[in-house]
């Protein structure tokens, strides 16, 4: 039985994707895969689901399913090694299959040529933009704009190989919600019911709403959707992340892009500002990229990782996220049952403890504010648990916002909110056909957690109905000793 609060996101990849290991990490303390469509077929993407939605129902343990969107990479398109020295001059064209000019060769006002694959992506960039290349290693600064080119000055130098990354942090960029290979993908994981969606180099709301009203017209229904997770990890992003947090439904910290279009030396703080703005409107964070990064290759992390991951939790982020070490790393079962221990440990120590009254005052609705009153009710009563009925969700997202220090139990009729809720801090979810009313729902919910030892015969419960069959922002609330 999972006891931490923090939840865990594990990638899946070849070091992961066999039901052998599958099971070990789930019952090691994953809570979420991510899926990164950025590899991979959808073959081997559909397999992966499936066994993970055997596994959850086999270990009664709910886990949500990611499906991570490749979106708008630009990557470098060279047909050889293009060595690039400090102070020389370059020429960049994005109209590589239709060009007059050759990759590789000399343009005729002198200088090499690197082609960019993203078609008319040079129209977004100015003079003055900084070009990062390969994870920052190589930058160039724009010096000239032509109609088919530009001209840049290399600032750091080196070797520029094929179909390496390309972040370029000031441009303005005009994607779209979705590319071609984006929307294939999304056509394919609607048809598998996966849980979230998460887009990649968001800078917009507007982009987030798009993919929404997208993805409610594929599936041909506005309820029980994959819930939409907005990656932060462009210059942009930040500069409209109070809006971006409003429109999505969890917000992902990823810090891998970020701290490239960002000074490195400025991520952490965005981080925790970024963590604060989500618990000002209820809305469930993951802090993802390079949390154990080393334990790709060792047993053990850097005493450094686990102060990351233990900061993660004190600053109360919703989720922990794993990527290349649980995808393609040596050691991934000890990896996820690492973070588990760390998670563990930070929330038994009087720093987890204190939390403020994050919820912004102007979203303070009725029924949130009936939420927050059951809170006060489980602290003044001494309360051992929250126990909820929540179709949608929304009930169990409000009472994690005010991160209790009672156990968190929900039981749902509703297949997809048993599996949304596994991102949000401290849920433990069951799933019941309920025949019967809500009532029965919350008293199968009881005693099954009897029967987990989580609640014991004489310990005092909160119990929360949800919102009322009619809508109205109201809820009942009452409080149980159990028998």
């Amino acid at each position: 039985m999972q006891s931490k609060r923090t939840k865990i996101v594990a990638t899946l990849g070849p070091a992961s994707e066999s039901r052998e290991i599958l099971k070990k990490i789930i019952e090691a303390g994953v809570n979420v895969v991510r899926l990164n469509f950025s590899h991979g077929e959808h073959s081997w993407h559909g397999k992966i689901i499936d066994i993970v939605r055997e596994l959850s129902a086999e270990l009664g343990i709910p886990v949500g399913i990611m499906a991570d969107l490749q979106g708008p990479r630009i990557r470098t398109l060279v047909d050889k090694d293009v060595e690039l020295k400090a102070g020389e001059a370059v020429i960049i064209s994005d109209v590589y299959y239709n060009s007059k000019f050759q990759p590789a060769a000399d343009h005729p006002q002198g200088g090499k040529i690197i082609f960019f694959d993203y078609p008319k992506i040079i129209n977004d960039i100015e003079v003055g933009n900084e070009i990062l290349i390969e994870d920052g290693l190589k930058k160039l600064k724009v010096t000239k704009k032509e109609k088919e080119f530009l001209e840049a000055e290399v600032l750091n130098g080196g070797v520029i190989k094929n179909h390496k990354g390309i972040n370029i942090p000031d441009a303005n960029f005009h994607f779209g919600a979705v590319t071609v290979k984006d929307e294939h993908d999304l056509e394919f994981v609607l048809g598998k019911e996966v849980d979230f969606v998460a887009l990649s180099f968001v800078s917009n709301a507007k982009e987030i709403e798009e993919t929404r009203e997208k993805i409610k017209k594929l599936l041909g229904r506005e309820i029980n959707i994959p819930q939409i997770i907005p990656k932060i990890e462009r210059k942009e992003a930040i500069k409209n992340i109070d809006e971006i947090v409003a429109a999505s439904d969890v917000v992902m910290v990823a810090r891998g892009d970020l701290g490239i279009e960002l000074p490195e030396t400025e991520v952490a703080v965005h981080q925790k500002e970024i963590i604060g703005k989500c618990l000002a409107v209820g809305k469930p964070v993951i802090v993802a990229t390079q949390m154990l990064d080393s334990m790709i290759n060792n047993p053990i992390p850097t005493r450094a990782e686990v102060s990351d991951v233990t900061n993660a939790v004190i600053d109360h982020a919703d989720a922990v996220m794993l990527s290349g070490e649980s995808a393609s790393g040596k050691y991934p079962v000890e990896t996820v049952a690492t973070m588990s221990e760390i998670i563990s440990n930070t929330e038994k120590s009087p720093y987890d403890d204190a939390t403020p009254d994050y919820l912004d005052k102007n979203i303070l609705t009725d029924y949130a504010s009936t939420i927050k009153s059951a809170h006060e009710l489980a602290k003044s009563s001494g309360a051992k648990a929250i126990v909820m009925f929540s179709e949608s969700g929304k009930t169990a997202r409000l009472m994690a916002h005010h991160r209790p220090e009672q156990l968190l139990l929900v039981a749902t009729n509703n297949p997809k909110t048993y599996h949304q809720v596994s991102i949000v801090w401290g849920i433990a979810t069951y799933l019941f056909q309920i025949i019967d009313g809500r009532g029965r729902a919350i008293d199968l919910a009881l005693e099954k957690a009897k029967k987990e030892e989580r609640l014991a015969v004489g310990d005092k419960v909160v119990v929360i109905l949800g919102k009322i069959p009619d809508g109205k922002e109201l809820a009942l609330v009452g409080i149980r000793t159990i028998e």
